[in-house]
């Protein structure tokens, strides 16, 4: 079978374009070729600074002859209609069709269209064009004389050739002929274009993958960073230095370089005074370099960093290396500036009073200042939401309310979330924004806040992902709780919850870093309570503009107990409940990632609990019923009492649509039977002990109280015959089976779950 390789090579490809544009070309041409009838065997994408190139192997040599009918109008239909459809069939007269009959419909038009299949570099000598003039570029440009032309082709920059041969391994290829904006496709490509800038002639991969590398172009971009991380390890380990690895960065120069070459710079030993963190991101962000570290020492850098040149300079890279670090001095000067500046007294420290007596702020401590000019300038939020100021002060009351039910020092909580955002205004956070967070952290520990302060400056941004870790200092977890709700709270006041795949403001991150905070260190929390707070501090015309609907509460309020005549419509409390409502949706998601049943979380929220967990409004209570749901489930007595819960639920169910009589509760003077009075002993003793653990919280003392129901349950509807002709007595033995749905229902409702 055949192979097709196709290189569209350019003067440049950013780097961060590189993989999804190769990606991008792999499913425009494969779509391309089987849309056209044609199938293929592999197909693998490559790329480099310069070019993007599809190896396609097994390809057919043309594509399948196709025979198609096509129904159409009757005989008999109008004129106008009959002609449509030969136009759009492609017949130029009636002759052309055929004529069938249908007992029911009469005669009707066929068309029998009729394709011959191609030869494949005819489909790909169509198609490409195509394909090379509509690509995807996030970004695109026009060049040259030509760029004055109307429909003149756009892409990422300059395109310099094309090349596009196909044939079998036994035999020569041939060129796929066709022309893009003046650039005809051939079997020429060019190396490196210092080492070997001459056209080389390409037959198939394997020859094109060889003459690359000996013209100085490794194409493999794994290869490539596989050959510069090992060779900055080994150079790093000869200086006596580890490497301070950076997948994002490796990634970064991959895409920048076609023949790796490792070099070590160098700086002055003076600018490690400087943080860790501005150090490797100023080497980072400017001259995309690797910074290194003494080996053994994780937690500082040498002043050595690993460069990746693209030549093999004639004076083994020294002036690269001079030239890099030369602008890495630089720019470290200027981060040592910020970071000496940062320490310094602001300039308009008059102005800052009103602000630092709000706050309760030390206006002889340098981050103490910066929150003062935070809430000063008036620094803006959001619109809506007010200023960052306001928000500090908001996030400031919940960690004090919360901080008791996490098991921190209010007034360190308070502390931590009055100084959380002073960083905002500095300048080292100014030029690297990443560094927001970490930078609190270095000037706290500076002025020497108390340890729980510093560490929650940081940690309350935490986590930002799944793969990221949880606060766990009490300190930092009110903070980062009062951080992430005070950010749900005001986006769902303002009605700016997330929409399909939209999330603006990171809420879905936000309630997923709420939950994983909660649950991971087990702090249980009535959420409606939590959020209540925020809300009130909110303006109350927000607070009635946004937020959910009246008739959303009462949805939400439908499975618990309350009086739908006395109901009035509450706009903080819908809000609260909408944000539950969200919550739920997350901890689904979550729990599913830790491997629980769908069905088993439905089950959970969908039971009400008791009133000490009113709305299932207690995440980690809800994931510890789940867990503890799972384990019964997991017993053979378990199973059964699911099968048995499920049966008496679907008679009562039934008898009820009939409208049969139940009765309020079980008279125990009408228990005849040894099973069914069996069966009345053990729910009371189930729904007492199970009521018991549940309020210690003790949910597998209370799947275990529920699992000794299995044996009476099996014998009532082993022994029992329910619709008995005694009304009282069917009525009696009814409202036994409904307390088995009540008494399960305490923990999960049983009928969400798959059997």
């Amino acid at each position: 079978m055949p192979d097709l390789l196709l290189e569209l090579r350019s003067e440049e490809i950013p780097a961060r374009m590189q993989r999804k544009a190769a990606g991008d070309l792999r499913k425009l041409v494969t779509d391309g070729l089987v849309e056209a009838g044609l199938t293929y065997e592999g197909c693998q994408e490559y790329w480099t600074p310069r070019r993007l190139t599809l190896d396609i192997r097994g390809v057919t040599v043309r594509s399948k002859d196709v025979r198609e009918e096509r129904k159409g109008p009757r005989v008999d239909a109008p004129e106008k209609a009959i002609e449509g459809f030969f136009r759009a069939a492609g017949l130029s007269s009636v002759e052309q069709a055929k004529v069938q009959s249908d007992p029911k419909k009469g005669d009707f038009y066929v068309a029998v269209i009729e394709k011959k299949g191609r030869a494949a570099e005819e489909i790909v000598a169509e198609m490409m064009p195509g394909i090379i003039r509509d690509f995807p570029w996030p970004k695109s440009m026009r060049w040259g004389t030509a760029s004055k032309n109307p429909g003149s082709l756009r892409w990422v920059r300059p395109l310099q050739s094309i090349l596009c041969t196909f044939g079998p391994e036994t035999e020569e290829p041939v060129v796929v002929d066709f022309e893009v904006d003046g650039i005809r496709s051939s079997n020429v490509t060019y190396g490196h274009r210092f080492h070997a800038p001459e056209a080389i002639t390409v037959r198939r991969f394997d020859d094109y993958v060889a003459s690359l590398e000996k013209a100085k172009v490794v194409l493999d971009p794994e290869r490539r960073k596989r050959m510069i991380l090992d060779d900055a390890r080994n150079l790093a380990f000869a200086n006596g230095l580890d490497l301070v690895e950076d997948e994002g960065l490796l990634e970064e120069v991959a895409g920048l370089v076609e023949w790796p070459v490792v070099l070590m710079g160098s700086f002055e030993e003076d600018y490690l005074a400087i943080p860790p963190e501005v150090v490797r991101l100023t080497i980072r962000a400017n001259q995309k370099c690797f910074v290194t570290r003494p080996q053994g020492e994780a937690g500082t850098l040498s002043n050595r960093f690993v460069i990746t040149a693209n030549i093999e300079a004639r004076d083994g890279g020294r002036e690269i290396a001079y030239g890099n670090g030369k602008v890495v001095r630089a720019r470290l000067s200027d981060a040592f500036y910020f970071w000496k500046t940062d320490q310094a007294d602001l300039p308009d420290l008059a102005a800052l009073n009103e602000s630092a007596e709000k706050f309760g702020l030390d206006l002889d401590k340098p981050l103490d200042q910066r929150m003062a000019r935070l809430d000063h300038l008036n620094v803006t939020f959001h619109a809506k939401l007010g200023t960052q100021g306001e928000r500090v002060e908001r996030i400031r009351r919940l960690a004090r309310e919360l901080a008791p039910v996490v098991g921190a020092d209010p007034d360190l909580a308070d502390r931590a979330a009055v100084l959380a955002k002073a960083d905002l205004t500095t300048e080292v956070v100014g030029e690297f924004p990443e560094l927001q967070g970490a930078m609190g952290r270095k000037y706290a520990e500076l002025q020497e806040e108390h340890a729980s302060v510093a560490a929650a400056l940081e940690e309350h941004y935490k986590p930002l992902g799944p793969s990221d870790v949880v606060p766990t200092d009490p300190v930092s977890v009110a903070a980062a709780l009062a951080d992430k709700l005070d950010m749900l709270v005001g986006f769902w006041a303002i009605d700016e919850k997330p929409t399909g795949s939209k999330d603006p403001y990171a809420l879905r991150r936000a309630a997923l870093g709420v939950i994983r905070i909660l649950v991971e260190n087990e702090i249980s929390l009535s959420l409606i309570a939590a959020v209540e707070q925020p809300i009130v501090t909110l303006p109350e015309e927000i607070v009635r503009s946004g937020g959910a609907s009246a008739d959303a509460e009462a949805s939400l309020l439908a499975a618990t107990d309350f009086d739908e005549s006395t109901f009035a419509y509450n706009p903080a409390r819908a809000i609260a409940f909408s944000l539950l409502s969200f919550f739920h949706d997350r901890l689904k998601v979550y729990l599913r990632d830790q491997g629980a049943r769908y069905d088993l979380i439905d089950a959970v929220l969908a039971s009400g609990g008791d009133a000490g967990e009113a709305h299932n409004d207690d995440l980690l209570l809800i994931v510890r019923r789940v867990e503890a749901l799972s384990e019964l489930l997991d017993t053979e007595d378990g199973k059964n009492l699911l099968a048995g819960t499920n049966r008496a639920a679907s008679i009562v169910d039934i008898e009820e649509k009939k409208g049969t009589r139940i009765a309020e509760a079980v008279d125990p003077a009408l228990l005849k039977e040894g099973a069914e009075i069996r069966l009345f002993d053990a729910v009371n003793q189930a729904e007492k002990k199970a009521g018991e653990a549940i309020q210690k919280q003790d949910f597998s003392a209370a799947m275990k109280a529920l699992a000794a129901l299995r044996g009476p349950v099996d014998s009532f509807f082993e022994e029992i015959l329910v619709n008995v002709e005694n009304d009282s007595v069917r009525a009696n033995r009814l409202a036994l089976l409904n307390r088995i749905r009540q008494t399960t229902a305490q923990v999960a409702d049983f009928s969400k779950i798959a059997g």
